[in-house]
């Protein structure tokens, strides 16, 4: 079976199916490219996955543009 890869966009917070150290399991995209750089958001460390590693461990997408708190330029 041939999983989709995600339709993602800068700012999406995305749910993974395992926690982080930290505890936390929701991450925000900070970049996008070959690899996604997603920031934890309980203690704001930054990793990079590769977009297939992402499709596999995610959980489920929600935009993020409503819950951003820093204005953009």
């Amino acid at each position: 079976m041939k999983r989709m890869l995600p339709d993602i966009q800068l700012n999406d917070i995305v749910t993974l199916r395992k926690p982080h150290p930290c505890g936390g399991y929701e991450w925000k995209v900070v970049r996008l490219g070959a690899d996604i750089g997603l920031e934890c958001l309980t203690c704001r460390r930054v990793i990079l996955l590769s977009r297939r590693e992402l499709s596999r461990r995610m959980k489920k997408i929600r935009s993020g543009e409503s819950h951003d708190p820093t204005p953009s330029r």
